[in-house]
């Protein structure tokens, strides 16, 4: 009996033994051929394993990072600074439209012809304004006459001193009436030369010529319409040798920016490119509905690619700070967590939690869980993650 009871207590030792061994075994078991994973999540690879051969490992290295770094959209407009808006000199019936939208014109070029009273009125008043001079100057020889006649009386006592005071006065009137004469006609020349017009002829249409140069933009007008607003206008014509950048900046990154300063812009239609512009205008209000701050800069576009309306974005850096960084690839999302996967020693990694920072150029900042000289994977690391 003695017997019997030892021999089954040295089976159930074995027994015991046996599970405490399968349970090591399955806790270092091989979670592929060649690779072992431990309970904090470090993974072993064999040397010789066709996995090794496809993970790629560098070295964490320190750059400048932008700090307080805004970004905004924006989009391309034509510089107010340098657009014009063409209005009629005159009512009248348009005869003629000598541009199309999009063409280019140059200061002075002709764009459209009236036909109109008001060229007829002008050249009347003028010629008005030049009989009116004749008249005076006829006037101002009499009264000339009248005033030597009396002041020689007056020497020889023939007529009393009120005779010459008052042949006096008539000569002032008369040179006063021809000066007043005199400025009708200029004035009348000066609108004959405004309206573009020869003087001494009637019927003559007015030409309305491009006040700037640049591109024709919008109209608004046609041959055969008759316009009696001259101030509505008819054309707008924009210099876009320069253009602005508008964006909308946030009122909590406002404080980054200044007059003056220099941004850079990417633009959709150019992706490859960046663009520099400098800040001419910082609103002075505030968007109750966005809480952003319109911000305006400047852009040179003598090649003319640009655009008004080309949509992109407005990036400013206020400063930079040097601190880790490792490319976009070598960071995952596990558990709701940033890990990178640190190389321990040849075919060693273990994931470790980081802090992203900023994104720029395909790499990544990292402010805590790695230093620089620290190799990580940064290509392959989706092989690591746990089945």
């Amino acid at each position: 009996m003695t017997k019997l009871v030892c021999i089954a207590a040295f089976a159930a030792l074995l027994s015991g033994c046996g599970k405490h061994e399968e349970a090591a075994s399955a806790a270092a078991a091989p979670t592929a051929a060649g690779e072992q994973r431990s309970a904090d999540g470090t993974v072993v690879i064999a040397g010789d394993s066709a996995k090794l051969k496809e993970i790629k490992v560098e070295a964490v290295r320190d750059e400048q990072v932008p700090f307080d770094e805004v970004v905004s959209p924006g989009k391309i407009e034509a510089n107010p600074n340098l657009v014009s808006h063409v209005t009629l000199p005159v009512t009248g019936r348009i005869t003629t439209v000598l541009v199309k939208i999009g063409d280019a014109v140059k200061r002075g070029e002709p764009v459209l012809t009236i036909e109109s009273p008001d060229a007829d009125l002008a050249e009347s008043t003028y010629r008005q304004a030049q009989a009116g001079v004749t008249q005076a100057k006829a006037n101002l020889n009499k009264a000339q006459a009248d005033y030597d006649r009396s002041k020689d009386l007056f020497d020889h006592n023939a007529v009393a001193k009120k005779d010459v005071l008052t042949a006096e006065n008539a000569l002032a009137q008369a040179k006063s009436a021809l000066d007043q004469a005199q400025a009708a006609v200029d004035q009348g020349a000066r609108k004959i030369e405004i309206l573009g017009l020869k003087p001494g002829t009637f019927g003559q249409k007015v030409t309305v010529v491009a006040p700037t140069s640049g591109k024709v933009l919008e109209m608004a007008i046609a041959p055969g319409e008759y316009r009696n607003d001259t101030n509505a206008a008819v054309m707008t014509i924009a210099d876009l040798s320069s253009v602005w950048v508008s964006a909308d900046v946030p009122e909590s990154q406002i404080r980054f920016i200044d007059p003056g300063e220099r941004v850079d812009v990417s633009l959709t239609a150019f992706p490859n490119e960046t663009f520099r512009a400098r800040v001419m205008r910082i609103a002075d209000t505030v968007d109750p509905q966005t809480r952003t701050i319109k911000v305006r800069a400047e852009l040179e576009n003598s090649r003319g690619r640009l655009r008004p309306e080309m949509f992109g974005t407005i990036k400013h850096v206020d400063s930079v700070r040097t601190m880790p960084v490792v490319p976009a690839g070598a960071v995952v999302q596990e558990g709701g967590k940033s890990v990178v996967w640190m190389e321990r020693s040849t075919g060693r990694f273990q994931p470790v939690e980081v802090s992203v920072g900023g994104r720029a150029d395909g790499h990544v900042a990292i402010t805590a869980g790695v230093k620089a000289g620290d190799r990580v994977v940064v290509d392959g690391a989706m092989l690591l993650r746990a089945q």
